[in-house]
Order: structure tokens, then C-alpha cells, then sequence
């Protein structure tokens, strides 16, 4: 709560004496934002939204923000990060993971049992965005912000307690290393964008999902699966995150109009949305209790943790391959994330 007050607060007196200065004549720019997820989710409403309200009211009524959920101007999540680049939007929200391969170094935060706070990896992903990747792998966007979730865990329809519950399961997965991750536990993999999994578990395609519980109770999951396993300590996994924009169409905007875009950007805003979304989790998890379910806490993970080793192993190798240095990596992001959580 207090990151959340602390980003929203410092967006106040400053950005608004900037802008009151600007002439009688200034020029006024709409943007484009779109997401997947119904308008109502916590990330829309408590995220974006707040992103978005602030800079219009900071700028004066110089900046509007249009906000299209659902991908309601076309196309598919996956497909959202090419719309942004190609300037069919100007902004959006997009999970990393949709499009494998294309922004590697954001994945040592997807990396079994890697992250605990997505505060402290959520600054860590903004520190590393700006020295490995924003001159190479996402050089062709202008990234407003990065972060991850908070703890990700399955939801099912059988209870999974052990890896060996996994067998036989269709476990939904939304990245290349989470799938990589079921498969090492026993379960097989479906990969889908996360607005295809209510109507996957209704109609039987999946049998569980890999949500954090903060996406669950938008997606009605607690009404399709009684059972929920989380795991205490480092996160079975997360999801990586960014808030993209056309490059070309923000170099076009006039400089003090990129200034407050800045403002309320980079790396406090990053903080603020990977803090906001793990927040959000109890309120998901009391839907499941409200509604009776049973929820499986893993406190001893060193079965889980041994089965899903050697992803770290595989992960290294591909970096390695591409020219990264993998173990430099893990390394670098483990230190942000202590550097964060000391402060």
C-alpha cells in the first residue's frame, strides 16, 4: 500500500506546474491503450487505469487516454506486442511470454522458484530492461514499464498436493518456461493466453491452470476448480509484463508532452504495478474461501524444487547460445532483488 501511495502521490504538484506553463495553443494528443482482459480486472482498473487517469489529469486535459479491453479492436493477445509495433495501437499491455524467444532476458524472472515479491523483481526486471535490453531486444518499442505477479500456482479440478497428482492432468501454462516447468512435474502442457481459460476448464479441455490469484476471481476460476496449491516461500514461477508503446509515435509527440510520459513511467510505476498485483491476491483467494474450496499450502518444495533443476541447466545453455552470459543473468537479478528487499 505504501509504493502505491508513494507513486501516485509523486505525480502531483510538479508535472501540473509543468504543463499549466504550456501556451494557449498546445497541441493535444489521444492515445490508443489496449489489453486483454475484461475491463473490470485489477489490472485495468487498479493499474492502467490509474496510469492513464493520472496523466490526463497531470497534463491538463492535454493527453487522453482511450482504453479498449478485451483486445476489443481486434486481433489476439499474442499478437498484441506487433499491433503496438506496428502502430495499430499506441499502447498495450502485454505478457511477455505470449511471444517466446523474442525478449529472453526477461525470462530469469520466469525461472522455477526464482521470485518471492514482485516488488523486488519488478524493480529488478525495470534495472535490467535498462542494461541488457532496451538497446537490443526491445529497441524497436518504448517500454513504460515492467514487472511481474505475484505468486503463480495451480488451480484444478483433483487436488495436487504432490507431483505425482500431476500425472495424466492438462495443466494450462502461459509461457515457454512454464510449460517447460509442467512438463518436468509430470502434468502436460496447454498453452493458452489467459482470457481462454474459463471456457478451456468449463468444457473439460484443461483439467487445472497456472494463474496467480489475482487474475483467478475475473476469470470465475474459483466457480470452475474447488482446488487451489500454492507453494510458501520463492513463487512456483511468474509471469513477466510490459506496458509497450509505438516507438515512432512517441518520438513524434512534443517534448514536454514525453516528459510527462516519462514521469509516470519507468521504474516507480513498475514497482507500483508488480506491488499492486500481488496486493491483489488475498482478495481473489477470498473468493475461494467465500465459496468453500480447498486450499493446499506446500511448505516443503525441495521435491518440486529437484524435479524442475535442470530448466535452470537448459535456460543457461540458450542464453549461452544467443550470446548472453545465463549464469551472469540469474545472478545479476538475484542481486537486484536482494539490493530491493535490503533497502
Amino acid at each position: 500500500m505504501t509504493k502505491r501511495r508513494t507513486f501516485i502521490g509523486m505525480l502531483g504538484g510538479a508535472a501540473i506546474a509543468m504543463t499549466a506553463a504550456g501556451s494557449a495553443f498546445a497541441q493535444e494528443v489521444t492515445l490508443k491503450l489496449e489489453h486483454f482482459l475484461p475491463a473490470q480486472a485489477n489490472v485495468p482498473t487498479e493499474i492502467l487505469d490509474v496510469w492513464a487517469n493520472n496523466l490526463e489529469r497531470n497534463s491538463n486535459g492535454r493527453v487522453k487516454i482511450e482504453r479498449y479491453a478485451t483486445m476489443s479492436l481486434g486481433g489476439t493477445p499474442p499478437e498484441l506486442i506487433d499491433h503496438v509495433q506496428d502502430g495499430i495501437v499506441d499502447i498495450g499491455w502485454v505478457v511477455v511470454g505470449y511471444t517466446p524467444g523474442r525478449y529472453p532476458t526477461t525470462e530469469v524472472f520466469e525461472l522455477p522458484f526464482m521470485v518471492e515479491d514482485a516488488d523486488a523483481a519488478s524493480y529488478a526486471l525495470w534495472k535490467m530492461h535498462e542494461r541488457h535490453m532496451a538497446d537490443s531486444e526491445t529497441k524497436d518499442l518504448k517500454i513504460l514499464g515492467t514487472w511481474v505477479h505475484g505468486p503463480g500456482m495451480f488451480h484444478s479440478a483433483d487436488p495436487i498436493e504432490t507431483p505425482g497428482d500431476l500425472e495424466g492432468m492438462k495443466i494450462r501454462g502461459g509461457s515457454r518456461l512454464v510449460n517447460q516447468l509442467l512438463e518436468a512435474v509430470g502434468a502436460t502442457p496447454v498453452g493458452m493466453p489467459v482470457p481462454a481459460v474459463a471456457e478451456a476448464l468449463s468444457k473439460g479441455v484443461i483439467d487445472g491452470t497456472t494463474i496467480p490469484w489475482e487474475v483467478s476471481a475475473a476469470l470465475k476460476v474459483p466457480e470452475l476448480v474447488e482446488n487451489h496449491t500454492q507453494f510458501e516461500g520463492p513463487a512456483l514461477y511468474t509471469l513477466t509484463f510490459f506496458l509497450a508503446m509505438n516507438k515512432d509515435k512517441f518520438d513524434s509527440l512534443p517534448a514536454d508532452i514525453q516528459e510527462m510520459i516519462d514521469n509516470h513511467s519507468g521504474l516507480a510505476f513498475s514497482i507500483f504495478a508488480g506491488s499492486t498485483q500481488q496486493d491483489a491476491d488475498w482478495q481473489a483467494r477470498a473468493v475461494a474461501e467465500e465459496l468453500g474450496n480447498n486450499i493446499i499450502t506446500i511448505s516443503d518444495t525441495s521435491e518440486w524444487r529437484e524435479l524442475v533443476a535442470p530448466i535452470y541447466g537448459s535456460w543457461i545453455a540458450d542464453m549461452d547460445a544467443q550470446g548472453k552470459d545465463g549464469q551472469a543473468l540469474i545472478d545479476e537479478a538475484k542481486a537486484l532483488m536482494a539490493e530491493y528487499s535490503g533497502n
